[in-house]
């Protein structure tokens, strides 16, 4: 497979939301209950760090940056989001945008990218320690899903370039 990572395009919102939509339809990738208009999801997230995994075309996973606060201290400070198509998954296409995401996040200055990931999304977990993340701790019975509690593992990955 011939994987492009490169930034996303406004044209590649239907595909983004649909990927979005599939890792929501399992109920082990956010409390979200349905992906968002384009309007929401772009004035939550950062204008940088916005990337699309893309194969012959077609777009097979993203990655982008949300700020954790909007406070100065916190500015270098960001939430991770990566969601991958299923038929995608586990062919390196997460990876390959973890760590691009890594870099360019770096080269805009955020020196701390943290993820929530629920404990039973085991890959993830795994993907983000391969890209250098490690587990901070478990934030139990964070938010109720489907009438169950559920717990979010807090990853957290710090620069090896910015505030050092």
């Amino acid at each position: 497979m011939s994987l492009l990572v490169e930034p996303m395009q406004p044209g590649d919102w239907d595909s983004v939301r649909a990927i979005y939509q599939e890792g929501i339809d399992t109920r082990n990738a956010t409390f979200a209950r349905s992906a968002p208009e384009w309007q929401e999801w772009n004035e939550k997230h950062l204008g940088s760090c916005r990337l699309v995994g893309r194969c012959e075309g077609l777009v097979l996973g993203w990655a982008a940056l949300s700020p954790v606060s909007q406070r100065d201290v916190y500015r270098g400070v960001a939430e991770v989001s990566i969601y991958v198509a299923q038929n995608a998954r586990g062919k390196g296409v997460g990876r390959a945008l973890l760590s691009r995401l890594v870099e360019e996040s770096e080269d805009e200055g955020i020196w701390t990218l943290q993820a929530g990931i629920f404990p039973e999304n085991a890959a993830s977990i795994e993907l983000h320690k391969r890209v250098g993340f490690r587990v901070v701790g478990v934030r139990e019975k964070l938010g109720c899903m489907d009438g169950c509690w559920r717990d979010v593992v807090l990853m957290e990955r710090r620069s090896g370039r910015i505030g050092r």
